[in-house]
């Protein structure tokens, strides 16, 4: 492995490298017994990722220049804004969701209560109670063309998230340094052959398409500013991408997803309300 930084490879870079996507993880299990719909529904996506690689408008990096994004530098700005609210919300850390009880396919790589969130918009479907709690970050996040998810991704203090690669090659994924405890040594993001170190305040733009895993080895907890946006693409493999993040919103694991979150929702303000009124 070696040693990157936030601003590597730079575009010349990737789009001379050879892309080298594997489309299933080693030592994850597959879903179990998938459903017929499910089961087809996979088999275009296998072949949409194959489209995705073939037509990617900058390349195929494991982790990009930022500068391929102008608007990551306007992310960055809000940082000061963005901490603040996410500060409030972290006065209720422990009520907050492990991701596993929102995703439950998350089990496969995640089963204890380290890996926290707070969703702001999930695959296009927004948490109108939680955007009220942070409307400045909400706000910064309209600015991420094709904005598909974002969410407070809470690293508790030991947490280490194994190797894995993401469902599917049609999005990328940031990271906004919002938490970042020292030592920083000690706790970083590994993109196929790259070791990144968040930087609070700093983006990171990679592909969780490659294998990746993730660790905080420190005694703190670190929180990022998550983020999936859909790949820019070349047509055909844009048009066919953008009918499928319409169709993924009526899987049966999407649909679990916003339903276990909006139960959560639910009890979270429910219980903020009861304390206001003692």
């Amino acid at each position: 492995m070696t040693e990157g930084t936030l601003k590597e490879p730079n575009l010349q870079d990737a789009e001379a490298e050879e892309v080298e996507q594997e489309f299933g993880t080693a030592g994850i299990a597959p879903m179990a017994r998938p459903s017929r719909t499910t089961r087809f529904f996979m088999g275009i996506v296998s072949w949409a990722e194959k489209l995705n690689l073939k037509y990617a408008r900058f390349g195929n990096p494991p982790v990009y220049d930022n500068a391929v994004f102008p608007w990551t530098s306007e992310i960055e700005k809000a940082w000061p804004d963005i901490r603040v609210e996410l500060d409030r919300v972290l006065l209720r850390q422990s009520e907050l969701p492990a991701f596993q009880d929102i995703s439950t396919d998350v089990k496969t790589i995640s089963t204890d209560s380290q890996w926290k969130t707070f969703f702001l918009v999930g695959f296009g479907v927004k948490s109108k109670q939680n955007i009220q709690a942070c409307p400045k970050t909400w706000a910064a996040v309209q600015k991420i063309p094709n904005l598909k998810t974002a969410m407070f991704s809470i690293f508790e203090p030991g947490k280490h998230l194994p190797a894995h690669r993401g469902p599917y090659n049609g999005v990328l994924r940031l990271h906004l340094g919002l938490i970042v405890p020292e030592p920083g040594d000690k706790l970083a993001i590994r993109v196929k052959d790259r070791i990144c170190h968040w930087q609070e305040g700093k983006a990171l733009v990679f592909d969780d398409a490659y294998e990746h895993e993730a660790w905080n080895h420190t005694d703190k907890t670190r929180v990022v500013l998550f983020v999936d946006f859909v790949k820019p693409l070349k047509f055909p493999a844009s048009f066919i991408n953008w009918a499928l993040m319409n169709l993924a919103i009526f899987t049966p694991f999407i649909r679990e997803g916003l339903d276990n979150h909006k139960e959560w929702e639910k009890r979270f303000y429910a219980e903020a309300e009861t304390l206001r009124n003692q």
